[in-house]
């Protein structure tokens, strides 16, 4: 093992002694899990004869997931519907060990529900056949807005950063981010967000992802190289007034932005053994941040994302990865 990577080690069980409230998106993923059996009479589609069913925290709850995994605290902020799928995703967020003390119930939209359906057979892991989601993309207002809102001025102050998942079904919008703002940078908070391409309501945090399609298609530009990145990168430093810009471009790594620091490039930890890559930004988010909170800075927080990525994309969808394995994958 190099100098660097045993460095990185360093870090791991420091990752285990803070705290996060991430707000976002909640969705349940629902995965059903058949084996195929023949095809149907009806349509060239595989009929699967069922074999189990399980069920994951999905959306924002995933980060919060990762950081439970890691030791971390998380609670999380977001909506679920007055449904049976919600009451699921209440049990799913326990079980994890995550706080769900900032969920909101709004009886007029369902809980986000995807259902992968899965066909088992000699493969090492189930492949997905078809998903179906459930959801309502409808911005929150009024009295729903008000109160994701006073739940992120009613949590904020007790946790040490706020880390935004927005998927862009409704849970996070102008009142809620302001809230972020003024809740969480306005004590001092670290705030991060993965934007998922809504970049323009991130204006001032600390920290913002994305990945390559998504700047691509904000920006209007095509990235063929390593100054396109820079240069994206460094726009939106300054159209957003934001500190630094975390570009995930699968195969080919994690890029950097900062401000006052040179642009940094780090490929792929691992890109023969990929298996799924559900849930990988989330938790280069996770990490990035509770790496940021433990004082690595911001070369470090994205070296070791990116080997959490790498260690996530071989296993089946919103994956999460212990201490233990992020130092063995480091490690080896």
């Amino acid at each position: 093992m190099g100098e660097a990577d045993q460095k990185l080690l360093n870090w791991i069980p420091q990752l285990a002694k803070h705290s996060v409230l991430v707000v976002g998106d909640l969705f349940l993923d629902d995965y059903v899990v058949g084996h195929a059996a023949r095809l149907s009479r009806e349509a060239p589609i595989p009929v699967l004869e069922f074999l189990r069913r399980f069920y994951v925290p999905g959306g924002a709850a995933n980060p919060a997931h990762n950081i439970c995994a890691l030791g971390g605290r998380a609670t999380v902020i977001g909506l679920i519907g007055n449904d049976e799928a919600g009451t699921q995703l209440l049990s799913e967020l326990e079980r994890v060990g995550i706080d769900p003390a900032g969920v909101v119930v709004e009886g007029s939209r369902p809980t986000t529900t995807k259902m992968r359906i899965m066909a088992e057979g000699s493969l090492r892991f189930p492949q997905q056949v078809a998903r179906v989601d459930r959801l309502d993309r409808r911005q929150v207002t009024g009295q729903v807005e008000a109160e994701l809102v006073a739940q992120v001025h009613r949590l904020a102050p007790d946790v040490d950063a706020v880390l935004v998942s927005d998927y862009q079904t409704g849970a996070v919008g102008p009142a809620v981010v302001q809230a972020v703002l003024d809740a969480g940078r306005g004590r001092g908070k670290l705030c991060a967000v993965d934007a998922q391409g809504a970049f323009h309501k991130y204006r001032g945090f600390d920290v913002v992802k994305g990945n390559r399609q998504e700047m691509e298609t904000t920006l209007g530009m095509e990235f063929r190289g390593e100054e396109d990145y820079q240069r994206a990168g460094r726009r939106l430093l300054e159209d957003l007034d934001v500190g630094a810009v975390l570009i995930t471009r699968g195969a080919e790594g994690i890029s950097l932005i900062a401000r006052e620091q040179e642009y940094r490039h780090w490929p792929a930890a691992n890109r023969t053994e990929v298996f799924d890559v559900t849930g990988a930004g989330d938790t280069v988010m996770a990490v990035a941040t509770l790496a940021l909170l433990a004082g690595a800075g911001l070369p470090v927080a994205a070296q070791l994302a990116n080997y959490a990525a790498g260690l996530v994309v071989r296993k089946l969808g919103n994956a999460v990865l212990t201490a233990d394995e992020f130092a063995r994958a480091i490690d080896n």
